[in-house]
């Protein structure tokens, strides 16, 4: 099973940065560096090294900016990974996806076990697996 997750608004805070849209059109990406946690992340670390020691795979998948250049999309892409590595150091990511904008996350789904969480409800909705919102991670978790 793959267990998959969106970052920006899903596990890092990006819509909690004062500025973050101001800052994202006008190309800085100080919004995906500052960006808080929405999760206790020492808690996410533990389940899932201990679900990916029992065999599952742990995946991101990611936008960039929505109308970002391609030299900035490359600085958020190193900025995201910079933000995972920070906040969840102990976690060696089976894949990480940081992919353009609207991309259908759907394609990163290889069987109806998969699991998505994510802040998008269409992202959820053409999620070929099981697909949750950002209540409730730890406690879908826990029940794997």
């Amino acid at each position: 099973m793959r267990i998959c997750f969106d970052m920006d608004g899903t596990i890092a805070n990006l819509y909690g940065v004062e500025g973050w849209l101001d800052d994202l059109i006008a190309g800085n990406v100080r919004p995906y560096r500052e960006a808080g946690t929405m999760v206790n992340m020492n808690a996410l670390a533990r389940k899932l090294n201990k679900l990916q020691k029992a065999g599952n795979e742990i995946v991101i998948i990611s936008w960039l900016s929505k109308s970002g250049t391609e030299e900035y999309n490359e600085t958020v892409a190193e900025v995201k990974k910079a933000w995972l590595r920070k906040h969840l150091a102990s976690v060696v990511f089976d894949e990480i996806n940081i992919v353009k904008y609207g991309v259908n996350k759907n394609i990163f789904c290889q069987s109806a076990d998969d699991i998505l969480f994510d802040d998008e409800d269409q992202n959820r909705n053409n999620w070929g697996g099981k697909a949750y919102d950002v209540n409730n991670i730890l406690g879908v978790l826990a029940n794997l």
